[in-house]
């Protein structure tokens, strides 16, 4: 299995979440929630695309084609 992927995505969490609390203590709050829903559809998307991965192998596996 590769793990680079559980890096990125740990590296993006560990990242938003040191810039949401610098934006919060800079009384940004609007962007620190905008910046967090980035961060949370950059990951979903990175997810889905594995999904999608997973699926296309099930598939050829199985021979469903």
């Amino acid at each position: 299995m590769n793990v680079d992927i559980i890096f990125k995505i740990a590296g993006i969490g560990i990242l938003i979440s040191v810039l949401h609390i610098i934006l919060k203590q800079a009384d940004k709050e609007e962007q620190a929630q905008m910046l967090t829903l980035a961060g949370v559809v950059v990951v979903l998307i990175m997810v889905v695309q594995l999904i999608n991965q997973l699926y296309n192998m099930v598939r050829s596996v199985f021979r469903l084609f």
